[in-house]
This record gives C-alpha cells, structure tokens and sequence, in this order.
C-alpha cells in the first residue's frame, strides 16, 4: 500500500506519516517492510492518477511514495499510536489477511464445476455406447454365422426327410385321415 493511501486511511497527512517513518526508519529495515518507488515508478503512477481524476495537486510527488508490506503496515501501528491509526491498522490487516487467503484458496468455480463433470458424463456416456456397439457388431455377426450354418445344413439334409414319408402322430379327425395303405 502506498503513503498517500495509508495516510488516508489513518486520516493524518501524508507527510507527517512519511515523518514518523523517518524518525523510526531502523523498524523499517529491509524490503520486505517497505520501499521506496523508483521515479519511473513514481511517474506512472502520477500519470494513472492524473488519468483517473483529471487534477493532480502540486505538492503530490515531491518525493517519491513509499510502499508499504504487510509487514510494514504492521509495523506502522506502532509508529502510529492515535486510536483512527490502530483502528485502520485492524481494518487493512484483515484486509490483508482476507487477500493471502483468497490467492491460496480461489473462490471455486461453479459453472466451471459443472462444465467439467458434463464432459465427464458425455465421455463416459461415448464410451458405453462404442461399448454397446462393439457388443451389438459381435452379436451381428455370429447371428450371421449362425444363419449360414443354419442354411448350410438345410442344403446338405434337404434331401432326407420329405413331407410325404412322415407318419402323422397325434389325434386327427376322420375326415382328415390318410388312406389306410392297403
């Protein structure tokens, strides 16, 4: 978070935050509290802020802001004593905290969810119909075979039994009895 956004924030003026930063710079030791933006830096931010609200004061920029880490912003609560500071320090470190957590556990998303489990279902539903067909193809042919066999053996025994050379079995009526062969 930047100088500026900070002072805002613990609603005292930025320069007299920048102040109290200097006076204890030994607890800001190190980049991972806080740094300076370089004036490249420092330009394009003046020039993004000067786009957003069309007027950039005069004594904005002087010095190049300062940018504070988590652990800097903890640090300046107790450079900061007023009650507006602590308070805000509360507000922004929660604000933190509830940013580590959403970059380590993203928000899941649903529709995506669901995408991926109907691309599931739809792969495994294909499968089971190149299943069944390889099934219905197999079970094709061997009725096929089947009926070759069938027909074969039609051909090769057709000349063995005839209808008129079988004895009728079973009750007839008299009308319909054959002639006794006499």
């Amino acid at each position: 978070m930047l100088d500026f956004d900070l002072a805002e924030m613990y609603g005292i003026e930025t320069s007299q935050l920048k102040r109290q930063v200097r006076r204890n710079i030994e607890r800001f030791e190190g980049d991972d509290f806080m740094f300076t933006l370089s004036i490249r830096e420092s330009n394009e931010l003046k020039d993004n802020i000067r786009c957003q609200n069309g007027i950039l004061e005069k004594s904005w920029f002087r010095y190049p802001p300062f940018a504070f880490t988590e652990l800097g912003v903890a640090m300046l609560s107790s450079v900061l004593n007023s009650d507006t500071a602590i308070k805000a320090n509360r507000i922004i470190m929660r604000a933190f905290v509830a940013m580590r957590q959403l970059i380590l556990n993203p928000p899941i998303n649903e529709v995506k969810e669901l995408q991926n489990e109907v691309l599931e279902l739809k792969e495994y539903i294909e499968n089971v119909f190149t299943d069944q067909n390889d099934i219905n193809e197999d079970t094709r042919m061997q009725l096929e075979l089947l009926n070759e066999s069938l027909a074969e053996l039609q051909v090769k025994h057709k000349g063995f039994i005839t209808d008129d050379s079988r004895i009728r079995v079973g009750f007839t009526s008299p009308q319909y009895r054959q002639p006794d062969s006499e």
